[in-house]
Formats: C-alpha cells, sequence, structure tokens
C-alpha cells in the first residue's frame, strides 16, 4: 500500500533513487515503494543527493514499467490486495524522469550548471523550501514573486526585474489561459522597483484604470490606481473611456504631416499593398514633403490623373493606395492639424519616471488603427532614444531612463513577411542597444519572426494547444525535449513555464492571484500619490 511517502529527520519526502541517465536527457529515477505515481507531478522539482553534491532538478516525465512482460499476463490475480501490494514496487514499479539543472553548493548554498550525472541508487527527495529559496532567490525591490511552485505553498519564485528589463521579454498563452493577469504582474513589478518605465500600447484597455477578471466578474485595479502619479494614463479615444468612467490624463493626436512612408510600408501586409504600392508613399513624400499625406488623399480624378503623367505611375496602385489610405480618415484621433506634439509628451513623461499607458477605446477593435498608432509612435519615441543615447555616448548629454515597451498581438508587428520593416523588430534585434526592450504579448508565438524570438530573453509561457507554438516557444534550447512535455501538460488556466535570463532554471509556477486586497498590498509604495498638484500641472503644460 503506498503512501505519502516516508519523511525523515530532516523533513524530506523520499521520491526514489537514480537508476540511469545521462547529462544530456536527464536521469531516471526508480520510485520508491511509498510513493505513488498519483503523488507525482511534471514541472514538480526534486533533489538528487550524488556522492559529492545535491543536484536540483524538474521532473519531466513519469511513466509505469515491469521487470518482465511475462508478468503482465497476471491481472486477473490482482484483485487480491496481498499479491498486488507484494508486486508493486518489485515486479511493478513506476519511473520518474527528472533534469537536473543546477548543483547546490552544500556549504555555502550558491549554485552552478549541472556538468555530470549523479551516480547510481543517488537518493532523489522532494524539493525543500530552504533548496527554492537557494536557487531561485527572494522578493525584495529588484525581485518580483510571480507565483508558487507545484505542490509548494509556502514560496515564492522571483523574477530578476533587472534581467527582465535588459532583454526583450514575452508573454504567450491561447486566450483565457491568464496571460493579461501575468503581464498585469510584470508592469507593477517594473513601475514598483523602478528598473525600467513602460510603455503600454493597451489594446483592449485593461492596464491603465482598470481591468476585467471575467471569471470571478470583476474589476481589477490598473497600474494608475496602484501607483498614482508614477503613471499616466493617455487616450486614442476620449468619448469611450468617459464612456466607461475611466479618468485619463490626456489625448492622443496623431496628425497628417506625422504619418510617414515607414509607417505605410510597415502597414503594407494589412493594407494588402503590391511592391509598387509599397513604394509609392515615398515617390509621393519626395514631391510634396510632410503635406504628402493630405494632399494625395485630396487628389481628384483630375489631380490623379495629372499626378500619374508626372510621377508616371499606374493609375491603378494610384487609386488603390488612396481608397486605402482614406480608411484612417475614419479613426477619430486622426488630424489634419500639423505637428500634434504627442510624440514628445510621451517622451517627457518617460524621462521623468514615469510610466505611459495609452487605451485604445474603440480602435482596440480596429486593426489598421491599433497597427498605424502603435507603430507611428513607437518609432518615433525609438528615434528620441537613439538620438539621446548616441548624444550619452559623445558625453553631450545622460544615458536614457531604460524604456519596456509593451504590445499586444504582437504578431501583427513580428511576423515574418513585416519584421524587417515595423521598429518593433528592429528593437527586438538591437537587443537593449539604446536601452528600448519590448514586452511581446501573443496566443500565436509559432506567427513571429523566429529571429526575433531567438532574442526573447525571458518567456513566461501559458498553455498552448499548437505543436508549431510550442515549437517556435522552445526553439533552439538544449532542454526542448524535456520541456514540450512540461509544456503541453499545463492547467487551463494560472500556471505558467517561465525560463529564461531573470531566471537561473526553468520553472513551472502556480502564478500568483491578482485582485483581492491582499494582492495589491504586494505592489504598495510610499511614495506612489507624489504631489498631485505639480503632477497636475505638468500635465497641463504637456497637453495645453
Amino acid at each position: 500500500m503506498t503512501s505519502n511517502g516516508p519523511i525523515g529527520s530532516t523533513g524530506e519526502r523520499e521520491v526514489g533513487v537514480v537508476i540511469s541517465g545521462s547529462l544530456s536527457q536527464g536521469v531516471q529515477v526508480r520510485l520508491a515503494r511509498t510513493r505513488s505515481v498519483e503523488d507525482i507531478a511534471v514541472g514538480a522539482y526534486v533533489s538528487i543527493d550524488g556522492q559529492f553534491d545535491r543536484s536540483f532538478g524538474m521532473i519531466t516525465d513519469i511513466r509505469l514499467e515491469s521487470i518482465d512482460r511475462s508478468v503482465e499476463t497476471i491481472v486477473s490475480d490482482l484483485d487480491d490486495p496481498f499479491v498486488s501490494d507484494v508486486l508493486e514496487g518489485t515486479a511493478y514499479y513506476g519511473i520518474v524522469d527528472v533534469l537536473p539543472t543546477l548543483i547546490i553548493d552544500p556549504a555555502t548554498g550558491e549554485s552552478r550548471p549541472v556538468r555530470t550525472v549523479p551516480r547510481h541508487f543517488s537518493r532523489v527527495v522532494d524539493a525543500k523550501m530552504d533548496d527554492i529559496k537557494s536557487v531561485f532567490g527572494e522578493e525584495d525591490k529588484t525581485h518580483l514573486g510571480i507565483g508558487q511552485p507545484l505542490a509548494m505553498e509556502n514560496v515564492d519564485i522571483v523574477l530578476d526585474l533587472k534581467k527582465v528589463a535588459e532583454r526583450s521579454v514575452g508573454v504567450f498563452g491561447k486566450s483565457g489561459t491568464g496571460k493579461t493577469f501575468l503581464v498585469r504582474q510584470l508592469l507593477a513589478g517594473l513601475v514598483k522597483s523602478r528598473e525600467a518605465g513602460v510603455l503600454v500600447f493597451d489594446m483592449h484597455n485593461e492596464y491603465g484604470w482598470a481591468g476585467t477578471d471575467r471569471e470571478r466578474a470583476r474589476q481589477v485595479k490598473g497600474l494608475k490606481q496602484l501607483f498614482g502619479s508614477r503613471v499616466v494614463v493617455l487616450t486614442l479615444d476620449k468619448a469611450a473611456s468617459d464612456r466607461r468612467g475611466v479618468p485619463t490624463d490626456g489625448e492622443i493626436r496623431i496628425s497628417h504631416s506625422e504619418i510617414e512612408p515607414e509607417d505605410i510600408e510597415a502597414l503594407s501586409e494589412a493594407l494588402s499593398l503590391t511592391d509598387a504600392g509599397r513604394q509609392l508613399p515615398y515617390r509621393l513624400h519626395r514631391k510634396y514633403g510632410n503635406k504628402w499625406f493630405t494632399e494625395f488623399l485630396a487628389l481628384d480624378g483630375d489631380g490623379m490623373a495629372e499626378l500619374r503623367n508626372e510621377i508616371g505611375e499606374h493609375e491603378g496602385t494610384m487609386q488603390a493606395l488612396q481608397r486605402r489610405l482614406r480608411a484612417f480618415d475614419r479613426f477619430g484621433f486622426i488630424t489634419k492639424d500639423s505637428g500634434s506634439g504627442s510624440v514628445r509628451s510621451i517622451v517627457d513623461y518617460l524621462q521623468k519616471g514615469m510610466s505611459v499607458v495609452l487605451e485604445f477605446g474603440q480602435y482596440g477593435r480596429h486593426e489598421l488603427a491599433y497597427m498605424l498608432a502603435a507603430n507611428l509612435l513607437t518609432r518615433r519615441i525609438h528615434d528620441q532614444y537613439v538620438s539621446r543615447s548616441e548624444r550619452a555616448m559623445g558625453e553631450a548629454g545622460e544615458e536614457p531612463a531604460p524604456l519596456v515597451i509593451a504590445v499586444e498581438e504582437s504578431h501583427k508587428f513580428l511576423s515574418r513577411s513585416i519584421a524587417s520593416q515595423a521598429i518593433f523588430g528592429t528593437i527586438a534585434r538591437e537587443d537593449r542597444k539604446h536601452g528600448v526592450t519590448l514586452l511581446v504579448v501573443d496566443q500565436r508565438p509559432s506567427s513571429i519572426h523566429d529571429e526575433v524570438l531567438s532574442q526573447i530573453g525571458t518567456k513566461l509561457v501559458c498553455l498552448l494547444d499548437s505543436e508549431r507554438d510550442i515549437e517556435a516557444i522552445l526553439a533552439g534550447m538544449s532542454e526542448r525535449s524535456k520541456l514540450r512535455n512540461v509544456l503541453a501538460r499545463l492547467e487551463s488556466r494560472q500556471q505558467a513555464l517561465l525560463m529564461g535570463d531573470a531566471l537561473p532554471m526553468p520553472v513551472v509556477v502556480q502564478t500568483r492571484e491578482y485582485g483581492s486586497a491582499e494582492s495589491y498590498a504586494a505592489f504598495s509604495i510610499t511614495d506612489a500619490i507624489e504631489s498631485s498638484a505639480a503632477f497636475a500641472q505638468e500635465r497641463d503644460e504637456l497637453f495645453n
């Protein structure tokens, strides 16, 4: 009869002993007679006591074995409890696959990568709380508690926020798995720690003032309610914000004169432009300068014919581009006024140590509106950061504050066909060169260019139901065959596989709850509501 396993004087619960394995494939552990396979979970952690070192690893698979196939013919006799008890653990037994990742120094508690395997019959036990803390560290100003390891309730896995901000980070998972809650906590951790400012393109209006917990049918606090004047909420759709009763700090407008040919080229796939159609805005810009967008949309039939004769372009190409660009004028945030100053205001906020959430209101449902605003604003903000970074290299100014730009449905900007044209692909490839990185959020990672995925330093992955998506996430990882099994068996909500620079090793967590007073307290700061009068004055100066 199996039990929960013996607990020794050290409080360790035995799992079994090592019987075989390799450095590349991990080790196989024969389950102790006192443990049931039903008590073991893929993704849980164990410690292995070798002859000289203590290894730390993840359970990646569980299977049933027997000593001889002929034993399988006596199944009819197993109705006798005595017979089944004798055979279980001897003729029939469980095998647990473990992927050792780190060696823990018993003297100092420090960890280092595994370079060998434990010897035969090394004892394997459930990981203890002290092991988890020794490997992953504890929550502090620059380390964010993100969730608890499987089967352990009183210890948190933490992310190193400094490393999160140094390279791009990705949050992936199919719809309904809890990506938004992970993103909220990640953004809140960055704002609280001040390791980086954040600019959030809030497609679904979830991160600014308040978001939605659909499972519990309630609203949850956004960044503005948590951090007060550290966060600025701007909107492209003031009317929608007013209808929702959401306070905002300003409106963003994009003028015709701010739309450049590069912005249209980045949308060429969404606009279904031909090669000639992609190049036409550049030719128009050479003729009309910054007024090219306004002048081109104003052309009537005679004007179009005259322009066709002047630049030698096919009239069908010109008419097709004009029809597609006229769709932009239906967006209320597009104006004919010159120079909106929106980019300057956003950069000013960011350089003052604030974070910015840009709500899209109704325009979040319009792919073209979302892509145009996110790409255009990011390209200009990135230009500002490049300029400031280069001046700092020449000792003519200060380094710009690190910036993490969060973008939802990121495959729209980072697909194989447009990643080379969109500014988001440039930022991902530059890899923190100018102090700007990405937080990409997507349910279809296989649609993102593999070169971009390879530049993502930390990945937080909820359940994915497509083999292509799983393969894309694990591409290039030495442990991918083992982690594929772990990733495929995540629960449908509030579980995630975390891996990359911000952690010492891959780990499966039950993600933290978000929405209760206790969860908000984890992000409390003493200076969140800083001089509201001073903030209001700065806001009015920027938007009036």
